[in-house]
């Protein structure tokens, strides 16, 4: 019996309870908490129900609590209910019913963790989306590894995902990528406001390699050449070190379309029209305030050209056009603004606000011995995706970004994540999954098998401290959907570790020697099937690799 059976159990048991009392039972909520309680010893979960609900219904908290608990030990696969307090509710489950625990979670396979509960939404997700003007650095690494994970978990929920990365291949910063290139082939200094780094010196020289007279051509067509080649070839290069780090796209939206296509001019003619622009000093402004925004902002500047915000206007418009009923903007530390102006937009559209959502992620500090290594893209001493993944592997990267919130900085000490000790948390994940497989492999050398497991013989404090970790694992995937929260995944694979490591230690799950194997073996080994597969399940969201061997 999971959480959410016992919950399921426990609102239906307070129903019949309150209306068998004369109460009224519509005041339960539609889903009722249950969690496991800080203290073993008050049981394995715990609920607060008649306090939530018993003046609502007119009993004392208490009195209800104690007619649930004389309900509930009158039901299978409850042992005992007692009330504590005011009116808190401790339960413990029969042996059987934490054992249907580990059967659920073998027989779903793959799919335990996942629900149906976000069946038919349709989920634009928006993340890394870095300038083409290079290579990508930690900051959309983080995002690299945390979309890529969010879009995986909110996919386990039933979610229809369209992870899309928005090219930004209009603009300023393209021309200053461009002029780069130009003064690199020609052996000049890089412009003040330009980009440097030896990714800028082999792109330039490989336009010269596909047009050998480029440097000959006029200001105008260098321009151009050095433009469309070096960012294609910039853009590939990013794609594939996305590929290459487990993170892919469905779409890649080129920013330049919205303007070649008209949508821009649309968007802008839609806000006026709707007297939702207004013009001042020469440009237009969107009336951002009345929507919550913290100040109006320039849709088209005084010199007539599209501020920034003109595309992400007509880009939301296009994302509502295909169909999306949530769009999610994953963006850097300095994008705060963003949330205000994106949601204003929404609604001077006449659309639903809350079909907005950005994700703010802090900044993230490689630490080498100790010491932060400073960054900076245009002085060319990035440190980029590919650093940090040639220096600490895929998953060590991966899993590093993804296991703090992204409300929070983080340092990445290269020391720890390269190592392979029980302090490098991936390790020590991936560690338990691979133990889990060489004693898979072990007992099929001994013939044993986990089919048709007694799983009531396991009553052991280690073995029930599994089972009900395991049980979770649903609830831990559904709360990272909701609040958008990875990291909690991580943090819970890493718990799940833990306690299968304290269980192994405890209670041996292979005979030994002349010792027969018996039924409590085949109960422990379905058991550690169940836990390997759990472990497989929540690795495979983050995008993380479950070894068999280490």
């Amino acid at each position: 019996m999971t959480p959410a059976d016992l919950a399921e159990l426990l609102r239906g048991t307070a129903a019949k309870v309150l209306t068998d009392h004369g109460l009224d039972a519509a005041v339960l909520p539609a889903t009722l908490t249950v969690e496991r309680p800080r203290n073993p010893e008050h049981g394995d979960y715990a609920s607060n129900v008649a306090m939530q609900v018993g003046k609502k219904a007119g009993a004392n908290p208490r009195e209800l609590a104690t007619w649930l608990a004389e309900a509930l030990t009158a039901t299978d696969g409850i042992d005992s209910a007692e009330v504590a307090g005011p009116g808190f509710l401790n339960i413990r489950l029969a042996a059987a019913a934490q054992g249907a625990i580990v059967a659920k979670a073998i027989e779903a396979g793959q799919s335990y963790g996942s629900s149906t509960a976000a069946a038919g939404r349709r989920i634009n997700l928006e993340f890394v989306s870095a300038n083409p003007t290079g290579p990508i650095h930690l900051g959309g690494t983080r995002w690299a590894a945390v979309g890529d994970a969010l879009g995986r978990i909110l996919a386990a929920q039933g979610a229809d995902v369209t992870r899309e990365y928005y090219f930004n291949d209009h603009g300023a910063q393209i021309d200053r990528f461009a002029r780069s290139l130009i003064a690199s082939a020609a052996g000049e200094p890089t412009p003040a406001d330009g980009y440097a780094g030896d990714y800028i010196v082999d792109i330039a020289a490989e336009v010269v390699r596909q047009r050998p007279d480029a440097l000959e051509l006029s200001a105008d067509e260098q321009q151009e050449v050095f433009r469309s080649i070096g960012v294609a070839l910039m853009f590939d290069h990013i794609k594939r070190t996305l590929h290459e780090f487990g993170t892919d796209f469905d779409v890649y939206f080129h920013e330049n379309s919205l303007f070649e296509s008209g949508a821009v001019e649309k968007s802008v003619a839609t806000l006026k029209a709707s007297g939702n622009l207004y013009e001042e000093d020469g440009a237009w402004w969107l009336k951002s305030t009345d929507f919550g925004d913290d100040k109006d902002r320039v849709v088209i500047k005084s010199d007539g050209n599209a501020a920034y915000i003109a595309g992400d206007i007509a880009y939301f418009q296009d994302k509502r056009a295909r169909g999306f009923d949530l769009c999610i903007y994953m963006l850097g530390a300095d994008h705060h603004g963003y949330i205000g102006r994106l949601k204003a937009a929404a609604a001077a559209f006449g659309d639903d606000p809350a079909t907005v959502e950005v994700l703010i992620g802090q900044m993230v500090n490689l630490v080498r011995d100790g010491v932060a290594v400073k960054m900076s893209k245009r002085a060319g001493t990035v440190i980029t995706l590919d650093d940090l993944v040639e220096a600490i592997g895929v998953d060590a990267a991966r899993y590093a970004m993804i296991r703090s919130s992204v409300d929070s900085s983080l340092d990445i000490d290269l020391e720890l994540w390269a190592s392979t000790t029980s302090e490098n948390p991936v390790y020590y994940v991936q560690y338990a999954h691979a133990r889990l497989a060489s004693l898979a492999r072990n007992a099929a050398d001994l013939g044993l098998s986990s089919d048709d497991p007694k799983l009531e013989l396991l009553t052991h404090e280690r073995e029930g401290d599994l089972i009900r970790t395991i049980g979770d694992f649903p609830k831990v995937v559904a709360t990272a959907a909701d609040l958008r929260e990875p990291h909690r995944v991580a943090r819970y694979l890493e718990e799940l570790a833990g306690t299968y490591h304290r269980f192994y230690t405890d209670c041996r799950v292979l005979p030994q020697g002349d010792e027969p194997a018996g039924d409590l073996h085949t109960a422990r080994l379905a058991l550690c099937g169940a836990t390997r597969q759990v472990l497989a399940n929540g690795l495979g969201l983050l995008g993380v690799g479950a070894p068999e061997r280490m």
